[in-house]
């Protein structure tokens, strides 16, 4: 089988949502020296090689959304889709204290070629779902570790990342989800707002389209029971969102 840099699921469905995915996969393809970095397999199984449960919640939610998801076929250690092209931090040299091996002495002709082969056919194939869609909503999905090494524990089970360009949804997203009343919501938080080029930056900020960057603490989402669990709470708040604002 013809290796593919990304997945479409659910193409047809017709919905506002679009659902995007940018660390889904911890796959290094063979290209890649011989399709390894030179990391230990339970550093692959690690937050620095892709966003543990994200693709299964997404997955779920785009069933209950009615929403296609769009997910990415490669690592985030390979190259770093949601990173603008020009971010010194595309391809990444140390992440979390864990040097990458394969990526110590790339070259700007090899991170050029994995631009090629697998950067650029994602954002394309993003690009073309968005744009397919009348006033679509973007919704990225991500997850972060409970713990960075020398870090203090993050307290959130959920953030929400924003950032003034456009946050017509983001904010109220934000106060619904407070109202749960039983969890910590992340402002901003563990990271804030988005980077210039990064993916957001480029399908949403880019064209004015609403949208909002989700951020699970990935010991919610780390069995496919709790990734069902979230997609089945989030699902009903996004729609009630949109219902209240009128957006």
């Amino acid at each position: 089988m013809t290796y593919q840099p990304f997945h479409i699921y659910g193409a047809e469905r017709k919905s506002r949502w679009l659902i995007t995915v940018d660390h889904a996969s911890n796959h290094v393809p063979v290209e890649i020296n011989g399709g390894d970095l030179g990391l230990a397999a339970e550093d692959m199984q690690r937050h620095i090689a892709f966003d543990v449960g994200a693709l299964g919640t997404s997955l779920r939610l785009g069933e209950l959304l009615d929403a296609p998801v769009i997910a990415s076929n490669f690592s985030r250690l390979v190259i770093d889709p949601n990173r603008g092209e020009d971010d010194p931090t595309l391809v990444m040299h140390l992440y979390d204290g864990t040097i990458i091996p394969a990526n110590r002495n790339i070259d700007e002709a090899e991170i050029e070629r994995r631009k090629q082969a697998y950067y650029l056919p994602y954002h394309n194939a993003l690009a073309d779902l968005a744009a397919a869609r009348e006033d679509v909503i973007i919704i990225a999905m991500h997850s972060f570790s409970p713990k960075l090494n020398g870090r203090a524990p993050r307290p959130w089970e959920i953030g929400i990342l924003h950032a003034p360009q456009e946050d017509r949804f983001g904010i109220p997203f934000i106060k619904r989800l407070e109202q749960e009343g039983d969890l910590t919501v992340g402002d901003n938080e563990p990271y804030a707002g988005h980077l210039p080029g990064d993916s957001v930056d480029k399908h949403a900020f880019a064209h004015g389209r609403l949208n909002a960057l989700i951020e699970l603490r990935h010991d919610e989402i780390d069995t496919e029971t709790k990734q069902s669990a979230w997609a089945e709470r989030l699902a009903p708040i996004l729609t009630d969102v949109l219902d209240t604002t009128g957006l």
